[in-house]
């Protein structure tokens, strides 16, 4: 059999597909002798071909990955023994490396304690004076190792100790790779014990790395992995070495003579180390030299006769890509420090660097410069918008302008960012910005021949920016529309076509009903693309999909209505059609913004919709497993089939191991999994229209709750940080929904329901912002918490664990005590300077804070209560940020008012106000108009909540408020000054001289920039009005005329225009001679509004 089977071996190495397709049949039979397993090894004995040598090894590894069991013992024994000779008296590297995925295959079933002929092996090679010895041992090493790393625990120590030798054997770089690649899968289980060895092997495995550098580039690209495998398993391993690691990186990623891979790799080891140790970075005084060796790479021009990379990307990629090259991987780590490191520390080291790229007469320092603005949008938003917006803005402008292509694409990436993340403070130069869009996209078609990557950088900056214009975007609107329907119905390029679409989708967030006139052609055009049926139209009907549910929520329940049914239907009957996970995701989104319009037209197709979604949500679609396989051998891997046929058929499935029925892909051979973005956009948009749909449309959606609820569940522990965070979300929206259904229909099995969900989803929240590593999912997690609670109140808290659990969890949050924000990492924390980022996580915690004390008595809420506020005043010091400030004053002015309405809160109001009215007197005194506000806001809900108790306090306040009217010129804090005031009057009437304080109030009507607060200062007006008429009968030509400016405000809600209409009416009732004179005094158009809203309530 031994000569036929070499024989079949051979054959299957021809050039002929006849040939091998009949040995394979062949040897498809032969596996079923039970000699085959003793002949297959005597083959990759024996042999004379390493061809054919390699090819047994490789069967007989198929032969033990799927069927061990199915090996006699006998065999199995023998074949332990004579791998092992093979391996030790085998010259040819690849058989040698198939011998050792063998025996990898082997360790998996044969423990390394029931083999010891394989450690004696290892021991003896490793430790060989040989070189070639030590290289082969370390190869099998590497090998069974990473097939089955915790089996060799136990020998961890004593082989740290020996990498520690070997990593100084420079002369021999194939062993370097294996000792490196065998560190990196052992990491992973490294623990206490083996802590101190591993940070002692630090050293060794740079000098090791840098050697493999000049020996083999691909190699030393793999084996830099062990650092960031090293930072993200066990950090603290590489804590003393963070100097020596960022040295040995910066000359890797500097080194031009390198290639790229490995340039951007070593680049993004101090990414990642900056994401982990920010603070340790800054200490170890490494942020200056690492921006020093950023920038000649942020800058370099290209080699000669190549290109920018930015000349050579994909059409619609806007932001730097993935990071391909070193130019995106320095990109990628200025905006890493921007989100993980304090604005002001940042700043220091990068500003003169900017400055020097922006003023200089090369293009591709310009280029770098203005990418780096851009990137630090995000992370350093308050510290760009309060220190450097007009100047930074200006630059960005006038680079728009410049003559080379590169520096404008560069700098309307940096509008698009600027526009996306400076918000609100951009949208007031629109002046200044829109002329400029506009003239670019006047010139659409000349520019879309020469770089459509450039015009997509138009439109991004174009979107960015109008969509947060608001009705300020009215008299761009003509000229905007305009260019876009003109693109739509004459543009060359698809491309084209499909940037205005979604730019009309941005246009339409601002506008919303300002958009009426134009939507007819619009939805004519969309309705054109998505009954195209070529390919080439797909991307183009995807966003024309998007922008459809753009206008089903902004152009107004009454012109969207009609068409909502149409909508839904063109859904179902595109995803249908087609099977594409971008278009289904496309789809999900229009039936989650029709839901919010018009929930009735969504629920005869809640079946077809909640299906498609849940599938979504189950599929393993686009999740791909990356075999070590050798492909030579993939039509072989056949034969266990059917050989598992045949066994079925003679009735032997009885004999085997049910748990030897392993899966076609096991997953020690796998070297990786990847999913598509496509699939993962797709499950992250299915939880948010799932939770959406579910909330809007109520009862409806009840038969589809439990199901997908559950599916929603198991995202929750989705690898990829955008699923987890949209599943977490949608658990929060489901009991919106449950809650808002049982409201709608009381019911104790809906009660019930309820109760139930909450126990279940409360934890699962709590337990994501404790652990989970991202903090954009613990800030969207937060953000839910706070949801559920505003929508559920006291519902949320029957369970008395979840009041503790969500304020423990807030009090941790405020501390730094999660996972995602360095929580064991043994950094000295900087209370006063932080990232704008780790501060907005804990603002997203201490807006939990009024709403629990909103919804539970404040006698429970109480001794939470003592433990957070201490930390919110200590952000309220002068050495604070701004941000930090208004925060924390804020959100205690926000609790203050709370308690005006809870059980107890005037109690505890009372007992609060000693420690607080330091702290709000003071703020009223800071020089940021926003810390002035929030500090008189705090100052009256603590007079309306604590009232008679802080009695002997109001002299002072009134004489605080009185100086603050003297001088105050921001309006928005002067309107406060009046709704505090009128709280303070509300509250405890008899201790405010209201002869002397109403007309200072009435004086400063009507209010300019808080609207909010007419309903404050109206219910006061009323209060007064019922107790001491004369006094507002004193002031009515001024309480008139502020009324009118009231009424028909669109800032204004219905409740506080009905309490001002409602006093009108009695004071006209009352006193109709003094009413009409006031009236009189109106511009006519004042006097109309006023009539008609009397007449008309």
């Amino acid at each position: 059999m031994i000569e036929e089977l070499e024989q079949l071996l051979l054959q299957l190495t021809q050039p002929d597909n006849a040939v091998i397709q009949q040995a394979t049949a062949q040897l498809k039979q032969a596996f079923k002798d039970p000699t085959i397993i003793p002949a297959l090894c005597a083959v990759m004995r024996g042999s004379q071909s390493p061809e054919i040598r390699q090819s047994a090894a490789v069967l007989l590894r198929l032969r033990v990955r799927k069927h061990w069991n199915k090996i006699s013992p006998d065999d199995r024994e023998s074949l332990k023994a004579v791998v092992l000779q093979a391996f030790t008296t085998e010259t040819e590297h690849k058989v040698q490396h198939s011998l050792s995925q063998l025996c990898a295959a082997m360790v998996k079933h044969e423990t390394p304690d029931r083999w010891p002929a394989l450690l004696q092996l290892l021991n003896q090679s490793t430790k060989s004076t040989n070189p070639h010895d030590r290289q082969v041992g370390l190869l099998l090493l590497n090998k069974v190792i990473e097939s089955n790393p915790e089996p060799f625990k136990p020998h961890y120590c004593q082989l740290l100790q020996l990498f520690n030798t070997l990593l100084q054997d420079y002369n021999n770089p194939t062993a370097l790779y294996y000792c490196i690649l065998t560190l990196n899968a052992m990491v992973i289980y490294t623990g206490t014990a083996e802590v101190k060895e591993m940070r002692a092997i630090v050293p060794s495995l740079i000098d090791a790395l840098k050697h493999l550098i000049k020996a083999n580039q691909e190699q030393a690209t793999e084996a830099m992995e062990v650092l960031i495998e090293l930072m993200e398993i066990e950090v603290t391993i590489i804590v003393p070495h963070i100097t020596d690691i960022v040295h040995f990186c910066l000359a890797v990623g500097s080194d031009t003579t390198l290639n790229d891979a490995l340039r951007v790799k070593a680049l993004s080891c101090i990414t990642f180390l900056i994401k982990l140790k920010s603070k340790s970075v800054l200490r170890l005084k490494l942020l200056g030299p690492i921006l020093q060796n950023l920038f000649p790479i942020l800058t370099a021009a290209p080699s000669p006769g190549q290109h920018d990379p930015d000349d050579e990307e994909e059409e619609d990629d806007v932001e730097p890509s993935e990071s391909d090259n070193p130019k995106h991987s320095a990109a990628q780590m200025i905006d890493t420090m921007a989100l993980h490191m304090p604005p002001e520390k940042l700043f220091h080291h990068l500003l003169p660097l900017t400055k020097a790229c922006l003023t200089s007469q090369d293009p591709y320092q310009k280029k770098g410069g203005l990418v780096c603005l851009a990137v630090l949008a995000e992370g350093c938003a308050d510290y760009l918008c309060s220190k450097m917006l007009q100047s930074v803005l200006q630059t960005v402008c006038q680079s728009l302008s410049d003559s080379n292509r590169l520096v404008r694409s560069a700098a309307l990436f940096a509008l698009g960012q600027f526009s996306e993340h400076l918000q609100p403070e951009i949208s007031k130069y629109c002046a200044e910005v829109m002329p400029l869009l506009l003239e670019y996209l006047s010139s659409l078609n000349e520019e879309s021949r020469n770089s459509i990557c450039h015009v997509t950088k138009a439109f991004y900056a174009l979107e960015s920016f109008t969509e947060n214009l608001g009705s300020d975007i009215e008299p761009y609107l003509p000229t905007l529309m305009h260019t876009m329907l003109s693109a739509l119905n004459n543009a060359e390029h698809l491309k084209i076509k499909e940037l205005a679409v979604s730019a009309i989708g941005a246009i339409a967030n601002a506008a919303k009903e300002l958009l009426v006139p134009y939507f007819p052609p619009v939805i004519e055009s969309l309705k054109r693309f998505l009954v195209a049926t070529t390919d080439d139209m797909m991307p183009l009907q995807n966003q024309s999909l998007d922008t459809l549910s753009v206008l089903a929520r902004t152009i107004g329940k009454d012109v969207f209505s009609p068409l909502a049914p149409e909508c839904i239907q063109l859904g179902l009957n595109l995803t249908d059609a087609i099977d594409d996970p971008d278009l289904r995701r496309c789809t999900y989104g229009l039936y989650s913004a029709v839901s919010t319009v018009c929930p009735e037209s969504l629920t005869p197709h809640l079946t077809a919709i909640t299906t498609v979604m849940q599938l979504a949500l189950k599929s393993k679609e686009g999740i791909m497993a990356h075999l070590e396989e050798d492909k030579t051998f993939v039509l072989l891997d056949d034969e266990d089939e059917d050989d598992d046929d045949d066994a079925n058929k003679e009735g032997k499935e009885a004999e085997e191991d049910p748990l030897e029925d392993e899966s076609e892909t096991d997953v020690h051979d796998v070297a990786g999994f990847s999913v598509e973005n496509a699939y993962i956009n797709e499950k992250e948009d299915a939880c948010d229209a799932l939770g959406e749909i579910a909330l809007s449309t109520g009862v409806a959606f009840q038969p589809f709750l439990e199901s997908s609820f559950q599916q929603v569940l198991e995202m929750t522990e989705f690898p990829h940080e955008d699923v987890r965070r949209a599943a977490l979300g949608a658990l929060g929206q489901f009991c919106q929904a449950q809650h808002k259904v049982w409201t709608e229909n009381p019911s104790e099995i809906n009660h019930q329901a309820l109760l139930n969900m909450l126990n279940v989803v409360l934890p699962r929240l709590v337990s994501a912002v404790r652990t989970d590593r991202e903090r954009q999912v613990v800030m969207g997690v937060l953000e839910t918490i706070n949801g559920v609670v505003k929508s559920c109140k006291e519902e949320v808290f029957r369970n008395p664990s979840h009041l503790k659990e969500i304020s423990l969890l807030i009090r941790d949050v405020l501390r730094k005590k999660t996972i995602c924000q360095g929580s064991g990492n043994d950094e000295t924390d900087d209370e006063d300077q932080q990232a704008e980022y780790d501060a907005m996580l804990q603002e997203y915690a201490g807006e939990g804070i009024p709403l629990v004390t909103s919804s539970v008595p404040a006698d429970q809420f109480a001794p939470y209560l003592h433990d957070l506020l201490p930390l919110l005043m200590n952000k309220t010091k002068s050495t604070c940020t701004v941000a930090d400030r208004s925060f924390s004053i804020g959100t205690i002015g926000e609790i203050l008012h709370a308690l005006v309405n809870v059980s107890g809160g005037r109690g505890l109001a009372g007992r609060l106000s000693n420690g607080l009215l330091p702290v709000l007197v003071a703020g009223v005194k800071d020089q940021d108009a926003e810390v002035r506000n929030n500090s008189v806001f705090g100052l009256g809900c603590l007079a309306q909540a604590a009232g008679p108790l802080i009695a002997s306090d109001y002299p002072m306040m009134l004489s605080v408020f009185s100086k603050m009217l003297a001088k105050e010129y921001d309006l928005r804090v002067r309107d406060n000054l009046c709704a505090a005031l009128c709280r303070m009057i509300m509250s405890n009437k008899d201790a405010v001289p209201l002869d002397q304080v109403l007309p200072a109030v009435v004086s400063n009507l009507p209010l300019k920039e808080d609207q909010e607060e007419n309903q404050t200062v109206f219910t006061c007006l009323t209060m007064i009005y019922k107790h001491t008429p004369v006094l507002v009968v004193n002031l009515m030509k001024l309480i008139v005329a502020a009324s009118s400016h009231v009424v028909g405000h669109k800032e204004v809600n219905k409740e506080a225009q009905s309490t001002v209409v409602a006093l009108m009416k009695e004071l006209a009732q009352d006193h109709g001679a003094e009413f009409q004179a006031a009236a009189a005094s109106l511009p006519a158009e004042q006097q109309a509004k006023l009539a008609v809203a009397i007449s008309s309530s």
